[in-house]
């Protein structure tokens, strides 16, 4: 079999992925948190990149110290100002030149002291400079130190309350397995144990949910037989507010039963709750919406976001540096402008996205959630001219500020829920209508889904009991047994 090599031509269309195109895509799906994080990083990375905010009052300054040295000179020589100007001084500088050591040092130097301040009487509190809570560990730390135990319990106090988790319960490891890492006999460790669950919060420390409750009803006293029985045995049926299965069981009345229950909801069964680390999540809108007169403008908020341009530095060390610093800025000057313009394209795209959805959901903006109409990622990407993979990625973790309140742009894309009068009705609609229904229902005789679904048909809504129920569940609205109010 003869071996033969031969040259062919074709054609062929391929999509490259280059570095600057990923970028961009990477950029367009951050959230603006992420994305403030990346541009910091990518500053501290690429010294071409400087803050515009930061660098803007540096001409003025240098402005100023020109000024100043030119003041000097001509003071230093009161005759002619031409003569004086031409002349060279005898350290052989100009008097148009800057010191720049000395500049450098004066604009490096810190602030000057404000010279209006505070009295002691318009100073804040101590306890108004915290910046964070004591945390569950901390707290009980503090009150152990209080005590008075021995080193052997606390040491055990140590293992115990490093272990609590974020609701205040002693789940792992056991309580033997504590008193075999400390040394301690048992009920030494068992004692310990129940003083712990008189810190506060009362009932921490607990290593179930009746044990925390139990010594909740002891610390105030409420602690009779019927309480501890339904707390030990009847957790489920309480969950159920079945109190015809707990009267009948414990041979009470019903009344007995009800102001036993009563007790129960108002304890806490999660008393390290109150200390949870959790912090707030706050919400930076991406855009606005405003409406001035019949017109929705969108505008986008450029605030806590750096106005990246080339640092001017840079731009000389290019004309006027050595082939190897040129070269090394030339690499970080491209990466630079091509951030600069990916984030700009960013913020083009997110606005056309937005007004876009504006055009689709005016009656939404204008009148509130109930006018929301069913809208898909096609939809958007038709209009604008663009790929829906492209819609997704805008779209997601970026919010937008309206006339109705703050909402994420995924919100505007729904499915449709068909209706009597031939005009669909969106999903999100009928969710706020469940919730509507839901909150004006009797608490003694909470709609079922079945009922909610009789009831949205009766307004011309055609959907399913199941759906219904995915829709409540979706809300985080209880079932109709767990939402009825007995007393």
């Amino acid at each position: 079999m003869a071996l033969e090599f031969r040259q062919q031509l074709r054609l062929t269309q391929q999509l490259v992925m280059t570095p600057q195109l990923q970028q961009a895509i990477k950029l367009l799906q951050l959230s603006r948190m992420e994305l403030v994080d990346l541009v910091r990083e990518e500053m501290l990375e690429n010294p071409v990149l400087e803050d515009q905010a930061d660098g803007s009052a540096e001409p003025k300054e240098e402005r100023e110290k020109v000024s100043s040295i030119d003041t000097q000179a001509k003071m230093a020589d009161p005759g002619n100002g031409e003569r004086s100007t031409k002349e060279v001084p005898t350290d052989g500088k100009t008097a148009s030149d800057i010191d720049w050591e000395t500049y450098l040092d004066s604009y490096t130097m810190s602030p000057a002291v404000p010279s209006m301040r505070q009295q002691d009487d318009d100073l804040p509190t101590l306890e108004a400079t915290l910046s964070s809570q004591s945390s569950l560990t901390e707290h009980l730390m503090w009150q152990l130190k209080l005590s008075g135990f021995s080193k052997e319990e606390e040491a055990v106090a140590e293992q115990i309350i490093g272990n609590l988790d974020p609701g205040g319960y002693f789940r792992e490891p056991s309580l033997e397995e504590v008193a075999e890492m400390t040394g301690v006999p048992l009920d030494l460790a068992e004692s310990v144990l129940q003083a712990l669950h008189k810190f506060d919060p009362v009932g921490v420390a607990a290593r179930n949910l009746s044990e925390c409750l139990l010594v909740q009803a002891r610390h105030i006293g409420t602690d009779d037989d019927v309480l501890v029985a339904m707390v030990t045995r009847h957790l489920h049926n309480l969950e159920n507010k079945n109190y015809q299965a707990i009267a009948k069981d414990l041979k009470q009345p019903l009344e007995e039963i009800y102001e036993a229950a009563k007790v129960i909801t108002a304890l806490d069964p999660r008393p390290g709750r109150q200390y949870s680390q959790d912090e707030v999540r706050y919400i930076t809108p991406d855009v606005y919406v405003y409406k001035l007169g019949d017109k929705f403008f969108v505008v986008p908020n450029d605030d806590g976001l750096p106005k990246l341009r080339i640092s001017n530095f840079y731009k000389s060390a290019l004309s006027n540096g050595e082939q190897t610093t040129r070269e090394y800025v030339q690499t970080k000057l491209r990466s630079a402008q091509w951030l600069i313009r990916s984030i700009q394209q960013r913020q083009r795209t997110i606005i056309r996205v937005t007004e876009s959805i504006v055009k689709f959901q005016r009656e939404f903006f204008e009148r509130g959630i109930g006018f929301l109409r069913p809208m898909v990622l096609r939809d958007v990407a038709e209009d604008i001219g663009m790929h829906e993979s492209t819609i997704s990625r805008v779209t997601t973790n970026k919010y937008v500020s309206t006339p109705q309140g703050i909402y994420e742009l995924k919100f505007f894309f729904n499915s449709a829920i068909g209706r009597s009068n031939g005009d669909d009705i969106a999903s999100e609609s009928v969710k706020n209508k469940i919730k509507d229904l839901v909150s004006e229902e009797d608490p003694r005789k909470p709609c079922s889904d079945q009922a909610i679904t009789k009831l949205l048909k009766g307004q011309g809504i055609e959907i399913a009991r199941r759906t219904v129920a995915k829709y409540r569940e979706q809300l985080g609205i209880l079932s109709s047994s767990k939402r009825k109010q007995v007393f």
